[in-house]
């Protein structure tokens, strides 16, 4: 049980860093990554609640975030590409 808890502290401290990394990150290739990273911590914490608590609910709300965190890492990623696409062009 402990172990479960250590690893909610670690996410906790992952998410900061996401959370600094989204906000201040140099390039918007950074910000897509600390994007996931949140997503991936929020997974985290959805199946580390299921497991402390022992309610199969909060599995499917991992599994929901999850699949809109793949889908909106895919979409800011493609914005992104295309942006980068857009200023390699000669005007």
């Amino acid at each position: 049980m402990m172990l479960l808890y250590g690893c909610v502290v670690l996410a906790g401290l992952a998410a900061l860093l996401g959370f600094y990394r989204l906000l201040q990150g140099p390039t918007p290739a950074d910000r897509v990554v600390a994007l996931d990273l949140l997503f991936a911590v929020a997974v985290l914490l959805g199946i580390a609640a299921a497991l402390i608590t022992g309610r199969t609910a909060f599995l499917d709300v991992a599994l929901g975030l999850a699949l809109v965190g793949f889908v909106g890492t895919l979409a800011w990623a493609r914005w992104v590409d295309r942006c980068a696409v857009r200023e390699e062009e000669p005007s």
